[in-house]
């Protein structure tokens, strides 16, 4: 079974779970959490028909460190990057929790809780930086 199937199957047993729920407070968590595994399984099949048109890992060199990018998409990262600081209080948080969760597991050189705080200690210095 896929995991796209796995996800579509939770979602179904969200759906009965919220048609046999005997408050409305139930039903609602059961219909988002329904919502949520189909999103999950819709995101799923998304990547497996376009893998060939997504990032991936930084090929390895000799040594077995990430080799350097190409400096035209050195520039192009770190051009989202400052556009993405540069609004970064007009972001709903939970994107912002999102990007925040997604950066600090980008590096295999440091270990997450000392990136975490670099990246944390960078958004509260630049937070108010406006271009």
């Amino acid at each position: 079974m896929s995991t796209s199937d796995q996800y579509r199957a939770r979602a179904a047993e969200f759906a009965e779970l919220a048609k046999t729920a005997r408050v409305p407070e139930e039903s609602r968590e059961h219909r988002k959490l329904e919502q949520s595994f189909t999103s999950l399984a819709a995101n799923e099949e998304w990547l497996a028909g376009n893998f060939d048109k997504t990032l991936h890992a930084p090929e390895l060199d000799q040594n077995g460190d990430p080799a350097a990018l190409p400096p035209d998409e050195e520039q192009i990262l770190r051009c989202l990057g400052a556009a993405v600081i540069m609004q970064w209080n007009t972001i709903p948080k939970k994107l912002q929790r999102e990007l925040f969760d997604n950066a600090a597991a980008m590096s295999e050189t440091l270990d997450t809780t000392t990136l975490r705080g670099q990246i944390a200690r960078f958004l509260h210095n630049h937070k108010d930086d406006v271009r």
